[in-house]
């Protein structure tokens, strides 16, 4: 995996195309200078665009030469992304941040984690505050596997025709950092859960080191970062939630479930 920084989107905050094999992926990223004071919410947005031109055809009649609406695939692709970086940002900044997804080229490899790590670099060395870098890797497992690229029949970031194989027995989308994983996908037949943890435990050493390898990348060429001071609460909310809720925090949210030893004690 390789990442190239050019003036291609010199205007965003911050891009960078990453290449993985032969697929190849744009990510920008930009945050607006104006606050929103209309909504509640942290206006995230992020838009994963497929190209005919990334796989090598143009579609369409005669006269219709134009992409249309995102595909399914796009569309998913695109949460992914979305729920991955999404918990990082400061969630009280209103100023709005985009984050877009273009699909350069696609081959054989699949750039759903291309993506992610494209988008997770360009934010990271950007000036947009945010609690990253981030990393994605799928992991593939099959029942027999001699030519394996790790471990005993695992695959990192099988090809499609991999994944379509009947041989595959799990697939693993995971997404985090500092050795945890915030955002997951997982398909599996008949595979046991021992299988499937040490899915896990693959996964994030590969993340370790595609965000070593960022953090070299954002210490050479990163931008400072916007200030995203929280605002201060009035002192008045701030004691009817220490006298009023705070205390009754835990049993509203957990509705008097009972705890962990005492359903064993029942069970027992």
């Amino acid at each position: 995996m390789t990442a190239e920084f050019t003036d291609l989107a010199e205007q965003a905050d911050g891009s960078v195309i990453v290449r993985y094999g032969n697929t190849a992926v744009l990510a920008t990223a930009v945050m607006s200078t104006r606050t929103r004071d209309d909504i509640d919410y942290f206006p995230l947005t992020v838009d994963y665009e497929e190209r005919f031109y990334a796989a090598g055809a143009i579609l369409g009649s005669r006269f219709m030469r134009r992409e249309g609406r995102p595909s399914e695939q796009a569309i998913l692709s695109g949460r992914v992304v979305d729920r991955t970086i999404r918990p990082l940002f400061p969630q009280h900044v209103r100023n709005e941040v985009q984050v877009i997804i273009t699909m350069l080229a696609v081959d054989e490899e699949d750039p759903s984690p291309v993506a992610v790590n494209a988008a997770s670099l360009a934010i990271a060395t950007s000036n947009i505050p945010w609690d990253g870098p981030v990393a994605a890797v799928r992991i593939g497992m099959r029942r027999s596997a001699p030519d394996a690229k790790v471990g005993a029949g695992y695959v990192i970031n099988p090809t499609f025709a991999e994944r379509e194989s009947k041989d595959m027995t799990l697939e693993i989308l995971a997404c985090g950092k500092d050795s945890t994983i915030n955002m997951i996908e997982v398909g599996a037949s008949q595979a046991s859960e021992d299988d499937i943890a040490a899915g896990f435990v693959k996964a994030v050493e590969e993340h370790d080191k595609i965000i070593e390898w960022q953090k070299k990348i954002i210490a050479e060429i990163g931008k400072e970062k916007r200030s995203a001071e929280k605002p201060a609460l009035p002192a008045a909310m701030l004691e009817l939630f220490e006298n009023e809720f705070k205390t009754k925090l835990s049993e509203a949210v957990f509705c008097g479930a009972p705890s962990k030893d005492a359903i064993h004690t029942v069970q027992d």
